[in-house]
């Protein structure tokens, strides 16, 4: 069956590692920031995010991760870092900005969800886009997955109006047949990044055979950017990784 596939001309990106992850992350944090104080996530796409974040004028963004990759974030371009581990986020971004946040990006489902939703500001809107907290180690855990399904967010069209908040659904992988949407979008992130307002976080590069090195690397929860594999192992310069 043919299909019709539309091209995009990439006059310049760095390396081939910036686009996958330009073309991937950047595609994802498009659609979910497009408001001026965001609550985030920082895995791969939370990171993108804060880029695409940084192009609203006065944006304050607040991002929960691990200690360790606080000044990261930081020289990234995240407002507040908060380590989710050691305090209540929630919490945190409360004494910093009473009233809530506008955006709220929620890769990791069950109760984060509800926390997410009750940190919005009226108008404000959350965007879920992974179910993360599904997955809590190596192996899977029925009971941790048992308690995420239970913990999950719901709510009806009229507590939504009462509230005058706003919460979406996003899954890059069911928008293949938007043909246009998702070319337009590709258009403007190659836009900004010409325009050297974004540049792809890249952690780093892997050849296919380390893929299990690879997945321990965002499994142990170590990268700040995106993780890639290439068919051949990178040249020394490419395959240096952020030190946590």
């Amino acid at each position: 069956m043919w299909k019709h596939v539309n091209l995009v001309r990439i006059t310049h990106v760095d390396s081939f590692n910036e686009w996958k992850t330009l073309q991937f992350f950047g595609l994802q944090a498009f659609f979910m920031t497009h408001l001026t104080h965001f609550s985030l996530s920082l895995g791969g796409v939370g990171t993108a995010a804060v880029q695409l974040c940084k192009t609203v004028e006065n944006v304050i963004i607040f991002g929960t991760a691990s200690a360790s990759k606080h000044e990261a974030l930081k020289e990234n371009g995240v407002t507040h870092p908060i380590d989710y581990r050691a305090a209540d986020y929630v919490a945190e971004v409360r004494k910093i900005s009473p009233k809530g946040v506008d955006v709220v990006l929620d890769p990791l489902g069950g109760s984060d969800t509800t926390k997410g939703f009750h940190l919005l500001k009226p108008m404000g809107k959350l965007v879920s886009y992974g179910v993360a907290n599904l997955l809590t180690g190596q192996r899977k855990n029925l009971m941790a997955m048992a308690k995420t399904w239970w913990n999950q967010f719901s709510i009806n069209a009229l507590q939504l109006l009462h509230l005058n908040k706003a919460v979406c659904g996003y899954h890059l992988g069911y928008l293949e047949e938007e043909v246009e949407l998702l070319t337009a979008v590709v258009t403007k992130l190659i836009a900004l990044y010409n325009q050297g307002k974004i540049k792809p976080k890249v952690d780093s590069v892997w050849p296919f055979e380390q893929v299990v090195d690879a997945m321990k690397q965002m499994q142990e929860k170590k990268n700040v950017g995106k993780v890639v594999l290439v068919p051949e192992a990178p040249p020394k310069d490419e395959n240096k990784k952020i030190e946590n």
